[in-house]
């Protein structure tokens, strides 16, 4: 859930290996979709870094629920908000937190859901080389500017957050899952992160 063009769909898209989007008036959602994304689809992605990290999953796949970002789509957002066991608040980092990103906060707030935030668009920070290996190695092997940039980038988001009452730090730098909020950068174009 999030903002208007923040890339939920495109994310979704890049995972399912689609282009739903491109269908889209617009390239904008207008309804609420499901898929499901077999435990296959995330080891494939995510298989490296499940293997640094040393976790095992145990669960079939997942199921998405992909709600609109649009002004006009609140009660979609508050029952995707409900139903869900977490949510995926995506963010662009450029334009970070929206009048749909703050109402998604509190829809998440209300419903006590858990969720973590994709900040996306990571690919457009200008100087910003694609990479190969892990989120990790792909953001450590960026130059010095960049990493500072996507830094700066990153912990205004961390103060807005902390304004809203929300604890959060960058994935591998979060303490406690249970009291912290994870921030993955991403790029739904690339597919980093």
């Amino acid at each position: 859930m999030g903002h208007v063009d923040h890339g939920k769909s495109s994310i979704l898209d890049k995972i399912r290996g689609t282009a739903i989007v491109e269908s889209e008036p617009g390239r904008i959602t207008q309804s609420i979709g499901a898929s499901i994304v077999t435990i296959d689809v995330i080891k494939n992605i995510a298989g490296s870094l499940l293997e640094m990290l040393k976790i095992e999953l145990t669960i079939p796949g997942l199921l998405f629920i992909d709600t609109p970002g649009h002004a006009a789509f609140t009660n979609l957002r508050k029952r995707g908000g409900n139903l869900a066991d977490i949510a995926i608040l995506v963010i662009d980092i450029q334009e970070g937190m929206m009048p749909q990103t703050l109402e998604s906060l509190e829809i998440l707030k209300t419903y006590k859901t858990p969720f973590i935030i994709a900040l996306n668009k990571i690919d457009l920070i200008q100087g910003w080389q694609e990479r190969e290996g892990t989120v990790l190695q792909r953001l450590m092997a960026q130059s010095p500017n960049i990493q500072a940039i996507l830094d700066q980038k990153l912990y205004e988001l961390v103060g807005k957050l902390s304004e809203k009452g929300f604890n959060s730090e960058r994935f591998d730098r979060v303490e406690d899952f249970t009291k912290q909020i994870a921030i993955v950068p991403c790029s739904a174009k690339t597919g980093e992160g």
